[in-house]
């Protein structure tokens, strides 16, 4: 028996240092293309957004004395300089509409989104002479497409300047009268979309904000305000911000749902296969072992071969088709391998029964655990204990010291 063993741990080292390779060629494979793809992902869809409240500003005049020297004497004079003034809004009403759209380039998904957006805002000149003020749109990214651009000065369509990445429109605000900016767009980002309401922590008053959403799973990243309510929807989330009064260095986001990558998870099955195979290598052995069939070396070989062969095609079929369909390609084409095989050197019950049922176990069943991020090492611990309990059951009554009796060295001539 000891002869048998030795031969199957030789070849689970020779096949763990196959999957090694073929996870570290995915992981090259997912990393050199990974840059390059982002930038063709970007150029098309835009960057993760961050939408700025926007505010009034208005120039002020500063006086101030300064020391100067005129034909060798220095006297003082009085000068006049212009600070900026920041009116942040009175109240605020947005609206954010979000549509999920995965895109898929080289081995891996990208979360690009579509949103529709529209805020309005009311700003108050609290001073007792009017001011000429610019009422200023931040656009939430460089590199982006703004469609459908409003900008309405109390109803009416203002004169926009463009440009440096945002928006503005000047006119006088009467003291201790309100105004009204409604601004909107429809505009495609990247992965994360926030709202931020200013440098450092900003003091924000009559707030709402909703956002809409077209997918279920939401994930709000660190160091963000989360929603006050949520409300789900048929088809995703409807979800709302509501302050009266808030004091807040921290802003509002909203990360998108991630798919499946195909990259990373075909390197992570690759690296696990080792531990797939010694589970289903130690199962076929207890079974031959209590059923006196022999297995040779060679054949337990060629059953790796049918292992590896499922990691191999998965790893360049997720390239050009469905990860889906690339995994169950891949499955019905090992389990083909092993069944085919095993049914001219075992027969056909041995094949279709035992073989198939715990390569669809530990090979098919074990992989598909991956695709369940935060229970795959669950799934795998209770595939092993349930392992365990089977061969202790099978082998119960097994006299091991018979069954290695034939194995031992003869003694030593006596002198």
């Amino acid at each position: 028996m000891i002869r048998r063993i030795l031969p199957l741990c030789f070849i689970l080292v020779c096949t763990s240092v196959a999957w090694w390779t073929l996870g570290s060629t995915i992981d090259q494979r997912t990393q050199s293309s990974t840059g390059k793809l982002r930038g063709k992902v970007q150029s098309v869809w835009g960057t993760p957004q961050t939408q700025v409240a926007p505010v009034a500003e208005f120039e002020v005049p500063v006086q101030y004395i300064e020391t100067v020297e005129e034909k060798g004497q220095k006297k003082t004079v009085e000068k006049t300089k212009y600070e900026t003034r920041t009116i942040r809004a009175n109240s605020s009403e947005v609206a954010a509409d979000l549509n999920l759209e995965h895109r898929k380039k080289g081995l891996l998904w990208y979360s690009t989104y579509k949103i529709g957006f529209r805020g309005e805002y009311e700003f108050r000149n609290a001073g007792p002479v009017p001011q000429t003020v610019r009422l200023t749109l931040y656009f939430p990214a460089q590199h982006a497409v703004y469609d459908d651009l409003q900008f309405l000065v109390n109803g009416q369509p203002a004169q926009v300047i463009a440009g440096s990445g945002r928006a503005y429109a000047i006119f006088e605000l009467p003291p201790s009268q309100p105004v009204k900016l409604v601004a909107g767009y429809r505009s495609q980002g990247l992965e994360s979309w926030r709202y931020n309401f200013g440098q450092d922590i900003s003091q924000v008053s009559n707030f709402h904000l909703r956002m809409n959403t077209n997918f279920k799973e939401i994930d709000f990243p660190d160091s963000t305000l989360a929603p006050t309510e949520k409300r789900e929807t048929p088809t995703g989330w409807q979800l709302d911000w509501s302050y009266k009064n808030l004091l807040s260095g921290y802003e509002i986001a909203l990360a998108m749902p991630e798919k499946v990558q195909p990259g990373p998870l075909a390197s992570e099955i690759s690296y696990f296969a080792p531990v797939s195979l010694f589970f289903f290598f130690f199962l076929m052995f207890m079974i031959t072992t209590l059923r006196g069939t022999e297995l040779h070396p060679m054949n337990y070989f060629f059953l790796a071969c049918a292992f590896f062969a499922f990691h191999l095609l998965l790893a360049y079929l997720v390239d050009h088709i469905d990860l889906y369909l690339s995994f169950a390609i891949s499955a019905v084409v090992s389990v083909a391998l092993v069944v085919s095989y095993l049914r001219i050197v075992t027969g056909s019950k041995f094949a279709l029964r035992e073989a198939a049922m715990a390569q669809l176990i530990y090979l098919v069943l074990f992989s598909v655990a991956f695709f369940f991020r935060g229970f795959t090492g669950l799934a795998i611990t209770i595939g092993s204990i349930l392992t365990l309990f089977a061969v202790m059951q099978m082998t119960a009554r097994i006299r091991w010291s018979e069954r290695f009796a034939g194995v031992l060295p003869p003694p030593l001539p006596q002198k």
